[in-house]
């Protein structure tokens, strides 16, 4: 009986075979995408450096050199969008230099797993199911690099930032954030760089037909109105302190922080007063006596509505990363933080060790429920959020899906004191606004010494504080209602487009097989 001959995939002739150099010019490529994201707003340059990375792993058909290819290219991404966090271990944690230079390196390190597994699942399809190169890069890497973005956003916890979506929320790609979130975007992203890479190829011309409709598309979607206004605008004020870090937790400077904010929310009514992350740094049992009560009391007489960031103990061990709220007729309000940072705000098993070198105050928190309910301001409904919660855009989306009265409005409290003068403040707002985009919901954001800022329902910054100062950003807010698809669906829709498009790449593979027996 005649067996039918194996088919293997197209190589590119004469491609280099070898790993080291080419892992060198990925890590570098990962280092240059620190440009494509604020405060350098450079997004084409992303599309360029996955489209170079692309091009190498496809150099061949080899698993093993398309997986560290992408790892090094993950690690040079992770060092460069990440490395801020070397200032919270060693400036503010006291960890050793060295020490804290070895654990952002091993952060980047296992960051890049995922990376590696975006071109190492790919080329493990391409050899599975013989792919011609042209699917290969149109098809299944967008898919991996997608689907590898999507986990780094909830393996152990979670950590999604600068998830390459992000550098797209004032491009045309911003359009589709209401309708596949910003790990859509991530995928549409990654085929725009595929689509670069095949210009060696001959499918070349209708990749950049498909790249010039992709940002077409998406320019065109930034113009449908997915939510409508809600009610009437509401006054707010938005305090930014510039509490230094290194005092904040000192015994001896706590009174003249409380005394700072209490005077910064008398100093002028609104109908919401909004202060940052543990502006309010001790909880309730341990403030001065009648400081809660001044509070409530200019609450009561100016209609004006407070939320607070402060712990809150609901034990002698245990506390809460907590938003709390005063109402004008004195009803209280509290939402919890319930996506705690690893290693400073709970200790993952067996790193205690790791989290003793280190000075780092309430380290262990509890968490707060998964939905909880919005704060009412007037006919507005408002919906904490507490750092770097604001990054994780579909527990949000579950929020807004879940509430019988969906919030108008999104704030987030922030404390990025701990960075210091880095790129973290601009990244973490340009975070803020792809949830605006995603929701079509404005968020109001409050923080220690920057981002404090107001952005509207399109993702745009309407007014905002200049970093590193003291002051209130003021400014009238118009809620939003309504359902935008990525919140009806979540990450959903980008999983089954994703899915669409393997089984598009895998019938492409049986067709080139089954051409390729015919010839023979």
């Amino acid at each position: 009986m005649l067996r039918r001959p194996r088919v293997s995939a197209p190589k590119y002739a004469g491609a280099p075979r070898g790993t080291a150099w080419p892992m060198l010019w990925a890590a570098l490529a990962g280092l240059c995408s620190l440009f494509s994201f604020a405060p350098f707003g450079a997004w084409p340059i992303q599309l360029l450096l996955l489209a170079f990375v692309f091009y190498q792993v496809g150099m061949d058909t080899s698993v093993r050199r398309a997986t560290w290819i992408g790892w090094a290219f993950g690690l040079g991404w992770s060092v460069a969008g990440m490395h801020w966090l070397y200032i919270a271990m060693n400036r503010f944690g006291g960890l050793a230099a060295p020490l804290a230079a070895l654990a952002i390196l091993l952060l980047a390190s296992y960051m890049g797993l995922f990376a590696a597994f975006a071109t190492g699942a790919a080329a493990w399809l391409r050899r599975r199911w013989s792919l011609p190169v042209t699917s290969f890069l149109m098809l299944v890497l967008p898919v991996t690099w997608a689907l590898s973005e999507w986990m780094r956003g909830w393996v152990f916890t979670g950590f999604p930032w600068a998830a390459s979506g992000y550098a797209h929320n004032t491009g045309p790609l911003s359009g589709y954030a209401p309708l596949i979130g910003v790990y859509g975007i991530g995928m549409l992203v990654a085929l725009c760089g595929a689509c670069l890479a095949t210009l060696t190829q001959r499918a070349r011309w209708p990749a950049m037909g498909l790249l010039a409709a992709i940002m077409a598309a998406g320019f065109g979607l930034t113009y449908i109105e997915w939510t409508r206004p809600h009610g009437q605008p509401i006054s707010v004020r938005l305090l930014q302190g510039n509490v230094a870090q290194g005092e904040k937790f000192e015994p001896q400077y706590i009174n003249r922080a409380l005394e700072l904010y209490r005077s910064m929310i008398v100093a002028a009514p609104a109908d919401l007063i909004a202060t940052p992350e543990t502006a309010i740094v001790l909880p309730p049992q341990q403030l001065p006596p009648g400081y809660l009560e001044s509070l409530r009391a200019f609450a009561r007489d100016t209609n004006s509505s407070l939320l607070y960031g402060t712990p809150m103990a609901d034990s002698p061990t245990q506390y809460a990363n907590s938003v709390a709220g005063i109402s004008p007729n004195g009803q209280a309000y509290r939402f919890d933080k319930q996506h705690l940072v690893p290693f400073g705000e709970f200790v993952p098993p067996g790193f205690r060790w790791f989290v003793d070198l280190m000075r780092i105050p309430l380290g262990d928190f509890t968490r707060g429920a998964k939905i909880q309910p919005a704060f009412a301001v007037k006919d507005q409904l408002v919906l904490p959020n507490v750092c770097y919660e604001d990054a994780f855009g579909e527990e949000i989306a579950d929020q807004l899906r879940a509430a019988a009265a969906p919030a108008t409005m999104l704030l987030n409290v922030s404390n990025l004191a701990w960075y210091g003068e880095s790129v973290a403040i601009p990244q973490h707002l340009q975070i803020s606004r792809m949830r605006s985009l995603e929701t079509g919901r404005p968020m109001l954001r409050s923080t220690s010494n920057g981002a404090t800022a107001v952005i509207d329902g399109r993702g745009n910054i309407t007014a905002e504080l200049p970093p590193f100062t003291r002051g209130v950003l003021t400014a009238k807010v118009q809620g939003m209602a309504g359902m935008t698809p990525y919140i009806r669906f979540g990450n959903l829709g980008f999983l089954l487009l994703g899915a669409l498009a393997l089984a598009a790449a895998w019938l492409s593979g049986r067709k080139f097989r089954n051409n390729a027996a015919n010839a023979a």
